[in-house]
């Protein structure tokens, strides 16, 4: 089964050190844990129509959480930080932020 773009990137993470980022033409999404950086490349290019320098991703581990006496992890995922070339348009989602 083919993934499409919006399998791949589930969605954008938006924090204060992101929007830093962002500023610097660097956008952070959450993404499929399967995906690979050519993946991410070419669905961040198909959904916002801009062009990608370079991907870096990282696997994040799921944090400990307590409910009650009982404890579990959460889920572990997958984050990619997008950085645009400086000719590319900027994200759209992302400059209405800050």
């Amino acid at each position: 089964m083919e993934k499409t773009a919006h399998d791949i990137i589930i969605k954008p993470i938006i924090t204060e050190k992101s929007m830093y980022a962002a500023a610097g033409r660097k956008y952070t999404f959450k993404v499929k844990k399967d995906s690979n950086k050519f993946e991410i490349a070419k669905a961040v290019e198909a959904l916002f129509g801009v062009k990608v320098a370079k991907v870096n991703t990282m696997n994040v581990k799921g944090q400990m959480r307590r409910y009650g006496r009982f404890t579990g992890y959460r889920s572990d995922w997958k984050k990619a930080i997008v950085t645009l070339k400086p000719d590319s348009k900027g994200i759209e989602f992302f400059d209405s932020m800050y």
